[in-house]
C-alpha cells in the first residue's frame, strides 16, 4: 500500500510538471532593427523607441494570443550592409517572427532579399519613394502619391514654377528627384538645377552656390541624415531664408527640428501624414503617453508615429491568424484597419501599402508644425507614379543599381 501511495504522489507530481511545461506559453521574440550610432541615428532612434512603446502596451494588454512580445534591437549602424547582416542574424540565430525597422530606401532594398529568401516579414515604417512592392514588406510610411507628388504640386500651385531639387546620393533622392521632375514638366515648370551629397556629408557649399546661382521659387530637399543641419546653416549664413527662396523638406519632422535652429526654419515646409499638432483624441493620448515615457521635452513625429502604429497592425493579424509564423500572418494582413493617431490608417490587399491621410505644413518657432492643407480622408498608395510606365521605373532603378556597381547608394557615399 506505501508502494502504491509513493508511486502515485510521484505520478501526480509528474503530470503536474507536464502540464505545466505544456500550458507555458513562450514570449513571441521581434526584431527592431533601426540605427543607433553613425548620421541616421539622429532619425532612427525615436522610431525605435516607439515600437517598442506600441509593443509595452500590447504586452500590458496581456500580449498576443495570450503570449508577451520580447523585443530583440539590433544596430543597422547606418550602413546598408550592417542592416543586411543584422537581418540575417536576427531571423536565423534570434528566430524572430518579425522584424520593425530600417529607414533609408537604401537600407530597405539590401535587406528586402534576406526577407524573400527566408520568406519573413518586416514592416517598414518610413516614407519612401514608392516603385517597389514585396510580399514580405509591409509599407507602412507614404508611397510618392501620399507626399511627394502632392507637395510638389501644392508649391507650384502657391509658391512658384523654378524647381531647384537637393538631396542625399542613394536611391531615395534620385528617385524622388525624377518624380518631381516628371512632375514639374507635366505642369509647366521648370527644374533650375538638382545637387546631391553623400549620406553623412558635411561640406555643403557648393550646393548652396549652385542654388544662389540658380535663384528657384523654391527648394524641394532629399537630404537624409545629420547633413540637414549643415545645410540649413549654411543657407541662413548666405542669406537664403523661406521668405527669399523657401525649401520644402521631406525627411525633416519634429524629432530632427530638437537638433536645428527651430527659429530659423519657421516659414519652410514640409509633408507628412501626420504632425504631433493633429488635434483629435487618439493623437492627444499618443502625445501624452510619449512625453510621460521619454520626457516632455520629446516631441512625436510621421516616422515615430508609423514606428507606433507597426505593430498594432502585425499584433491583429497574428491574433486574425493565430499563428505567428510570418507566412500565415501574411495572408491575414489585408485590409488590417488601425485608428492611429493621425487618423484611420489599412493596409491595402494589393499593394501592401497603407492608405493614409496627406497633410503639407510649415514649420513654427515653437519646433511644431502648421497644416496648411490636407486631404479630407485617407488616400490610397500608388507605388509606381502614372508619369512612367511600372517597366520603365524597373529600367530607372536597374541603371542605378548597375550604375552604382550593384548597390543603393553611390559608392563611397
Amino acid at each position: 500500500m506505501k508502494y502504491f501511495y509513493k508511486n502515485n504522489i510521484f505520478l501526480l507530481l509528474l503530470l503536474s510538471i507536464l502540464f505545466a511545461c505544456e500550458n507555458k506559453k513562450e514570449d513571441i521574440k521581434v526584431g527592431v532593427l533601426h540605427s543607433y550610432t553613425g548620421t541616421m541615428a539622429i532619425s532612427e532612434k525615436a522610431v525605435a523607441q516607439a515600437t517598442m512603446m506600441a509593443i509595452e502596451e500590447i504586452n500590458a494588454k496581456g500580449g498576443v494570443m495570450g503570449r508577451k512580445i520580447k523585443v530583440i534591437t539590433a544596430d543597422g549602424k547606418s550602413d546598408a550592409n550592417t542592416f543586411a547582416q543584422q537581418a540575417e542574424q536576427l531571423i536565423t540565430q534570434d528566430k524572430v517572427t518579425v522584424i520593425f525597422g530600417c529607414w533609408t530606401s537604401a537600407s530597405r532594398k539590401t535587406v528586402r532579399p534576406v526577407f524573400e529568401k527566408h520568406q519573413h516579414l518586416l514592416f517598414y515604417p518610413i516614407q519612401y519613394e514608392g516603385l517597389e512592392q514585396s510580399p514580405n514588406i509591409v509599407y507602412a510610411g507614404a508611397s510618392p502619391n501620399q507626399q511627394i507628388i502632392p507637395a510638389t504640386k501644392w508649391a507650384m500651385d502657391n509658391i512658384g514654377k523654378k524647381v531647384f531639387i537637393v538631396g542625399s546620393d542613394y536611391v531615395f533622392p534620385r528617385t524622388a528627384s525624377a518624380i518631381i521632375q516628371d512632375l514639374v514638366k507635366q505642369l509647366g515648370g521648370e527644374v533650375v538645377g538638382d545637387e546631391y551629397l553623400p549620406l553623412g556629408a558635411k561640406n555643403v557649399t557648393e550646393m548652396v552656390d549652385a542654388i544662389i546661382k540658380a535663384k528657384p521659387d523654391f527648394v524641394m530637399n532629399n537630404i537624409n541624415g545629420d547633413t540637414n543641419v549643415e545645410f540649413f546653416k549654411e543657407l541662413r549664413k548666405r542669406g537664403i531664408t523661406p521668405k527669399k527662396i523657401p525649401t520644402f523638406s521631406f525627411s525633416i519632422a519634429e524629432d530632427e527640428l530638437r537638433t536645428m535652429d527651430k527659429t530659423k526654419m519657421a516659414g519652410d515646409f514640409t509633408a507628412w501624414n501626420y504632425f504631433q499638432s493633429v488635434d483629435n483624441p487618439q493623437n492627444k493620448i499618443f502625445v501624452a503617453n510619449y512625453k510621460k515615457k521619454f520626457g516632455d521635452s520629446t516631441v512625436t513625429d510621421d516616422p515615430i508615429e508609423a514606428g507606433y502604429i507597426t505593430p498594432y497592425l502585425w499584433a491583429q493579424a497574428v491574433e486574425k491568424a493565430q499563428s505567428t509564423k510570418p507566412h500565415e500572418v501574411r495572408k491575414n494582413l489585408a485590409n488590417q484597419s488601425f485608428q492611429a493617431p493621425g487618423g484611420l490608417v489599412y493596409i491595402d490587399g494589393e499593394t501592401q501599402h497603407l492608405w493614409k491621410t496627406v497633410r503639407i505644413g510649415k514649420f513654427e518657432e515653437s519646433g511644431q508644425v502648421k497644416t496648411v492643407w490636407s486631404s479630407d480622408k485617407p488616400v490610397r498608395p500608388i507605388p509606381y507614379p502614372n508619369s512612367r510606365t511600372q517597366t520603365s521605373w524597373e529600367k530607372f532603378l536597374l541603371d542605378l543599381y548597375e550604375g552604382w556597381n550593384k548597390g543603393w547608394a553611390r559608392p563611397n557615399s
